[in-house]
C-alpha cells in the first residue's frame, strides 16, 4: 500500500473509521501509523475528501462532527434502519429538552437561572440525566452567594446531534416553527378520532402547566431570541479561574 497516494489512504482511513465505531480526529489517525510512514495532515484530509467522494450514491456518508470524522448511514434511510433494534429510542421529556435548549442556547448558565427562564423548578434527575449522558457539563461556578454551578454543552452533545460546533445550532426561528400549532376540534362530529383527543389531552395538560405558572416552548424560545448571538464556547478562562482558587490565589478581576 502507497501511503503518500490519497487514493490508497483514503481506504485505509476508511477501515480506521468502520473498525473505530466512533468519531477520529485527524490527530488520532496520526498515531496510528509508525513516526516513519505518518502522513502530514494535510495528506490526511486530501484522504478524507477523497474518501468522502468515494461515499456519493453510498448508503453511508462521511461526517464531520465535533469529536472528528465518522462514517455514518444516511438520514434517509433512518426509518429502515432503525427496526434493526427492537427497542424503541429513548424518549426525553418536554421539561429535560427544554433544559438542554436553554444550556445550548445560554451557556454557561446556572440552575437558578434556567428555573427563572422556565418558570418551574428544574428537577435534579434532569441535571442528573444529562449528566451522565455528558451532554453537559460544569465549566465553573458563578460569582454570588452559594457559588452555583455553571452548565454548558460538551463535545458528546455537539456528536449526539450531527454537529461540528455551536455555530450549527438551527436558528430560534427553525425551532419555533417545529413547535405545532394547536389543531382546531369540531365539536359537531362524533365520534372524536383518536389522535385528536391525545393532541387535546396534550392541550390541556399544557393549559394546566401555564395555570402553574410554567412558560411554553414558544414563549422560551421568544425569551431566548435575545440570547441568540455571541454563545461563549471557550471556557478555558472559568477553568483558570478554578484553578487560581484552589491555589489560594485571588481572582480580583473576576466580575459576574
Amino acid at each position: 500500500m502507497n501511503l503518500s497516494d490519497p487514493k490508497d489512504l483514503a481506504s485505509l482511513l476508511e477501515a480506521f473509521l468502520l473498525a473505530s465505531g466512533r468519531p477520529m480526529s485527524i490527530e488520532r489517525m496520526a498515531e496510528l501509523f509508525e513516526e516513519a510512514e505518518r502522513p502530514a495532515p494535510s495528506l490526511l484530509r486530501k484522504a478524507l475528501g477523497v474518501l468522502d467522494k468515494s461515499c456519493k450514491d453510498r448508503a453511508f456518508e462521511l461526517k464531520e462532527v465535533a469529536s472528528g470524522y465518522r462514517l455514518q448511514v444516511r438520514e434517509r434511510f433512518s426509518p429502515w434502519v432503525g427496526r434493526l433494534w427492537e427497542e424503541r429510542p429513548q424518549r426525553y421529556s418536554r421539561a429535560l429538552l427544554e433544559t438542554l435548549v436553554l444550556i445550548a442556547y445560554r451557556q454557561p448558565i446556572t440552575r437558578g437561572e434556567i428555573e427563572d427562564i422556565r418558570g418551574v423548578a428544574v428537577n435534579s434527575q434532569i441535571v442528573k440525566t444529562l449528566l451522565e449522558r455528558e451532554w453537559v457539563r460544569v465549566v465553573g461556578h458563578r460569582d454570588v452567594p452559594g457559588r452555583p454551578a455553571m452548565f454548558a454543552t460538551t463535545k458528546q452533545f455537539l456528536d449526539h446531534f450531527n454537529l461540528k460546533n455551536l455555530d450549527e445550532l438551527p436558528p430560534l426561528a427553525v425551532l419555533r416553527e417545529m413547535e405545532p400549532e394547536p389543531l382546531p376540534v369540531d365539536v359537531e362530529k362524533a365520534p372524536v378520532p383518536v389522535a385528536l383527543q391525545a393532541r387535546a389531552d396534550l392541550e390541556l395538560e399544557a393549559e394546566e402547566d401555564a395555570s402553574r405558572g410554567q412558560t411554553s416552548f414558544r414563549s422560551l424560545l421568544a425569551e431566548l431570541d435575545s440570547m441568540e448571538t455571541g454563545l461563549k464556547t471557550d471556557f478555558q478562562d472559568l477553568r483558570d479561574e478554578a484553578e487560581d482558587e484552589s491555589k489560594g490565589v485571588p481572582d480580583e478581576d473576576h466580575r459576574d
